[in-house]
Order: structure tokens, then sequence, then C-alpha cells
């Protein structure tokens, strides 16, 4: 699901080295508990994960995982495709006495998003991720997991490799620059895949059918500022936020979750109220469509307010803590004296409580909860990014809705608040919303294949993050689709964790729909 990274803004508008990085397997610490992963299925998806795992494949940077999928293709005697954009699609044929059947695309992306603890050392150019298996979760150490999408990826290939699986005539379609933009699907050619049926693997919840998903918005928030020399008692500080949870912008927007600049917007507005601060530094947030776990901001004020300022933070931490009880009870505030020599020059007192004030008037998280499908947000923005490019403050705000009416009387209330701190906003990307289809022939047959499989019906809903199925809908809309997914917690995050269980409750419902277009 996609994330955004300054400095650049593109959006959708409307040979040896490599071979023996494809096959080396990660680093695995695997607890003690099996979680189940005995089951052959599982592991057999697992195992596909692993590989996938050990190839890097941030953003832009997918030209190794579509050469691991190109010699497998070739090896497996598949016809294997490439757009100019990077999108990979490869063709597999009908099981004996399917060839009738209607081909169906089987979609999901390459890309993953590069995530890491302050702590870690992970090289996400070169590195293999160190996936870690603790009873029926699996995570990686100090990063995010990359299951998003990487474990849809398995899956599919997992499938195809499993001679006991009949299924019709498909259609692999893997895209790139997902986590960006939904870049590659903006640049899909409609005649590149066949198929008019097409089951998205990008969604993060078993036994959740996915009809829709929001549209969207990023804004890009600019304030002028200015410097002046410092006074000689001024010396260095600096303020940090860390250690909170974080999250995927739009599934993990409803709970509640702390967001660390607007943390650090409240403890510098505490500071200065009780003596002069003056900003030199201030960067906040990963991704646009991330929760802020981290904010760092370098100040500058009189040495002898030391002690007093102390006791500001660990009284704010304190109170964070206690609001956040239920999310934040790692999250931490230290001010410590900066690493760097005394800087001579700082952004001017007026424009130090400008910042602080214009982050602090934002809106963020949840506007509004859909009266359609219970549970769901029907719009929400996160400020996710902030940061100073030479003499201006930069703040971007992503939004999402799936009604574009509301998210644009949204995008008045940001540029209002901000007009009103001095500063402008304007959209600088866009994405469509997928509109929902009740009627959809696709969704009444996945959910009877649901329903006999496991008995039970399964949930529907419209997501709150962006799915490609809204590019792929624009582009082509006589496409009937659906999106589906093992259960994901936590993702855009180092916290990223797949429940494992959830995978062979997916492979299980996955190959009960295939089969039901069978002869």
């Amino acid at each position: 699901m996609i994330r955004f990274k300054k400095p650049c803004f593109t959006f959708f508008l409307f040979a040896g080295a490599l071979i023996i990085t494809a096959v080396a397997a990660p680093t695995c610490v695997c607890a003690s508990g099996n979680g189940g992963i005995e089951s052959d299925t599982i592991s057999a998806v697992l195992k596909k994960f692993e590989l996938i795992s050990s190839i890097p494949r941030c953003p832009g940077e997918e030209q190794k995982i579509v050469q691991m999928l190109k010699r497998w293709s070739k090896a497996s005697d598949l016809e294997f495709k490439k757009d100019r954009k990077g999108n990979v699609l490869i063709k597999v044929p009908a099981s004996n006495g399917w060839e009738q059947a209607p081909t169906i695309v089987l979609q999901g992306h390459l890309d993953m998003v590069c995530e890491k603890t302050p702590d870690s050392d992970h090289n996400f150019k070169n590195d293999p991720l160190k996936l870690k298996y603790e009873s029926d979760w699996l995570t990686a150490r100090g990063t995010t997991l990359g299951a998003d999408n990487g474990i849809g990826i398995a899956l599919c290939m997992a499938l195809v490799e499993d001679e006991s699986v009949s299924h019709p005539p498909l259609e692999l379609l893997f895209t790139v620059e997902e986590e960006i933009g939904l870049k590659g699907a903006a640049e899909l050619n409609p005649d590149f895949i066949s198929a008019k049926i097409l089951i998205n693997v990008d969604s993060e919840g078993e036994g959740v059918l996915t009809i829709g998903s929001a549209g969207g918005t990023v804004t890009r928030i600019t304030l002028p500022t200015a410097t002046g020399r410092l006074p000689q008692e001024f010396d260095g500080y600096r303020l940090r936020v860390s250690g909170l949870p974080g999250g995927h912008s739009g599934l993990d927007i409803h709970k509640g979750r702390g967001n660390a600049i607007k943390i650090m917007a409240g403890v510098m507005e505490a500071l200065n109220h009780a003596s002069p601060i003056r900003l030199v530094d201030l960067k906040g947030g990963s991704r646009a469509n991330a929760i802020p776990q981290n904010t760092t901001a370098i100040l500058a004020f009189d040495s002898a307010v030391i002690d007093r300022f102390n006791e500001i933070v660990a009284t704010y931490q304190n109170d964070i803590r206690r609001k956040y009880a239920a999310t934040e009870s790692d999250v931490s505030i230290t001010l410590t004296p900066a690493d760097d020599k005394r800087p001579s020059r700082a952004l001017v007192q007026k424009d130090t409580q400008k910042i602080f004030n214009l982050i602090n008037v934002l809106p963020d998280g949840v506007a509004a909860m859909s009266t359609e499908f219970d549970g769901n947000v029907e719009i929400s923005n996160n400020v996710g990014l902030a940061y100073f490019e030479k003499n201006t403050f930069t703040v971007i705000s992503m939004e999402r809705s799936a009604d574009m009416k509301k998210m644009a009387e949204l995008h008045s209330r940001i540029q209002s608040e901000a007009q009103n701190a001095g500063a402008e906003a304007k959209v600088v990307g866009s994405w469509p919303a997928w509109e929902p289809n009740q009627a959809s022939a696709l969704l009444q047959r996945a959910k009877k294949a649901y329903y006999k499989v496991f008995g039970q019906d399964p949930q529907i809903q419209v997501a709150h993050g962006g799915l490609e199925c809204s590019v792929i809908a624009a582009k082509i809309p006589a496409v009937d689709m659906i999106a589906i997914g093992p259960t994901i917690e936590n993702a855009h995050s180092a916290n990223e964790a797949l429940y494992i269980p959830s995978v062979g409750k997916l492979w299980q419902f996955l190959t009960a729909l295939l089969a039901s277009y069978g002869p």
C-alpha cells in the first residue's frame, strides 16, 4: 500500500552478484513454538517469502526481484513480459481440462516500504531482511517485514508450483513503485493484461473481501523562514520524540496512535512558554502515508534554563504516556546536548513559534467514520513528514476518503489553517477512489467460496488504504475485482507482523475460489 517520500513527489493523476542476491536466504531468528508452520502449504509460501526477503526491493529498485521472477518463469516454462515501467506479467497455462475457464489475473506489487528502527544498521540496498519467527507471528528484526506485498507474491508463486492445485488460465501481474504513489499501475497499458477478472493480493485481513478503497490527495504545506544570530548564552540541544508504534496511515489511523510530529510541536510550545527557544533544525516522519514514529529537533536556548526544561520534558512525557496508555507506553521524549558544535544561527524566535503553531493547528487523524460500512473510516489525514529545505519549512499531509467531495472539504480546512499560520498549502498529488460494487459477480462467487470452506460469511469492506485496484479500475472499467490478503499488522512500520495461520486460510480460500471456475 502506498507511501510517498520527499523531496520529489510524482503521483498518479488521473549477472553474478544478482544471482547470488536472489538465492541467498535471509537470516532467520526462530523462537520457540512452531505456530502451525508445519503445514506443507504454509511452509511452501513462507519458503518463497524467504527468497523474496533476501532480495532488496525498495521502490524504484525492483530490478533484482524482477530478474529473479524472470529466471523463475524460464525455469517453469512460463511466458514472461515486462513493460517500459518495469511491471511484470507472467502467463500461466490452465490446468488440464480447464482451458475454457475464464482467465484470471492475480495482482500484487514488488516493492516494499523500507523503514527501520533508529538503532538498526540494516542497509536496504544490499542486505537481506532478518526474519524472525515467533509463535504464530513473523516479523523482521529492526525493519519492516515487507509482507506488504511480498507475501502476496510468494502466495502466487507457491500456487503455480503446486501441481495439486487446479486452476484456470492465470496472469500474474506484479507492479513496481506502488509504495510511492501507485506509479507502476499508473503507467500500465490496458492491453498489458487480457483478463476481465482480477484478484488483488495486497489486502491485509484474512476473512475480509475488499471491494473498494479510498482515494487520496497529498498536500504540501510550506512556510518561509528567516534565521538570525544567537545570543552568546544560547547553546544547542537535541529534542527527540521516539518509540511510538507508528503504522499505516490508512489501515491504522483509527487506532488513535500518537503522531511524533504533533507531539514534538506540543513539547516545543511548552518549552517556549517557559523560556524563548530558537529552532535550528527539525525532521519528523519517514513517509507521508506512515504515522510518524520519530521526530528530532535541534533547539537553541539559554543554557541557564536546562534544569527547568528537563522537568517540562519529563512532565510532558508522562502526560503523553497517560493520554495514549493503550498504545504509547514506550514513547520517549529526551532533551540532550547537541552532538555538533554550538550553532551560531537559528530561526528567529517569531518563525520558530510559527512552526509549532502550524503543526499544532493542522488536522490529523480520523475526521469522520463511515455511516455505510460499520467500523470503516470515511475520511482522515496524516501529518506524515516535516523537514527543512533551505529557508522553507515543509509539512506533508496525506488525505484519504472514498468521498472526494468530503476530501475536498478537508483540504479546504487544511488550506485555511495553513494560511492563518502564514503558510501555503497545495495539492501535489492524488489518486482515485475504487468505487465498491456490491453486485459484482466475482464478489458473489467469492462469498460462496468462502462460506463453503469455512462455514461462515466473510467480512466485506471498503479499505481506507489505497489499492492499485483504483488505478486499474480507472484504466479498465470492465474488469471485475476484489482484494484479499492474510492478516498483517502495523504495515509500513518496523513493527510490521504477519499472522502465519492466516496464510493457510488464505490459501484454502483462494484455491477454492479458483476451483469454482472449473469444468
